[in-house]
């Protein structure tokens, strides 16, 4: 019965022991989650002065030769001007072969030439007196519409421009006679443009009949291209034409 007692007290205290073990066990364990779980993450790498410096420079000599190397894309695909004729050979050394391009930026040139396009109209006296006013900037009214404006108009950029431009292919410069069948239709065009611009009345006075004047300059070259200066601007004067009811419409 001795040795019965003394063994149950033996395994009470195993078990006691293994029971405290798998406390402390279990005590060591969720410290050391906590302990993970409050550490702070790991710092990145911190680079030196000297690799930061490195890192810099070549950073700044990748975005220049990125820069350079558009430009001169630009300038070989771009029409021919005083920049890509002066460094043409350079240009070329570094186009061709590897980066030959087949294709232009504009097609066709853009315009070189500035164009400017005036009105002035005649009315008529109660007497018949007639009056001649001055010339009005329909060219620098479409500019003034323009300029600091974000989004500007199709009308004025277009209108006018492309108006002349149908007027001066479908007549002779010589004596503004119609070359084409719709020369006339270009003629009541930009009269329409310029009435509907000046108003149906001066001063009081009905309007009778219209003159236009359009003047072209060609753009001048920078001064280091070397190139000649440009011809004195051309003055072309259209001849006066009668306004009719009909050129009125929407004005009274």
């Amino acid at each position: 019965m001795a040795e019965s007692a003394e063994d149950a007290d033996h395994v009470e205290h195993v078990e006691h022991a293994e029971h405290v073990e798998d406390a402390e066990r279990t005590e060591s364990t969720e410290k050391a989650e906590n302990a993970g779980s409050t550490q702070a993450p790991p710092v990145g790498r911190a680079w030196s002065a000297p690799a930061r410096v490195v890192l810099g420079a070549a950073a700044v000599l990748l975005v220049t030769a990125t820069g350079l190397f558009l430009g001169a894309v630009f300038l070989h695909v771009a029409p021919a001007n005083p920049l890509s004729r002066e460094y043409r050979e350079q240009l070329d050394g570094l186009i061709y072969p590897e980066f030959e391009q087949n294709w232009k930026l504009f097609a066709p040139n853009p315009l070189q030439q500035n164009v400017a396009v005036d009105a002035r109209v005649r009315t008529a006296t109660p007497d018949g007196e007639a009056v001649v006013h001055g010339w009005v900037g329909l060219t620098a009214q479409d500019i003034a519409a323009i300029r600091g404006n974000p989004a500007p108009s199709h009308a004025d950029q277009n209108l006018l421009r492309r108006a002349w431009d149908f007027y001066d292919g479908s007549h002779s410069a010589q004596d503004e006679s119609p070359t084409t069948e719709r020369g006339r239709l270009a003629e009541q065009y930009l009269k329409r443009i310029a009435v509907q611009r000046i108003g149906s009345s001066v001063d009081g006075r009905p309007v009778v009949a219209v003159e236009l004047r359009v003047t072209t300059g060609t753009v001048a070259p920078p001064e280091w291209s070397g190139e000649a200066a440009p011809p004195a601007p051309k003055v072309r004067e259209l001849p006066w034409w009668p306004v009719a009811d009909e050129d009125l419409r929407g004005l009274r």
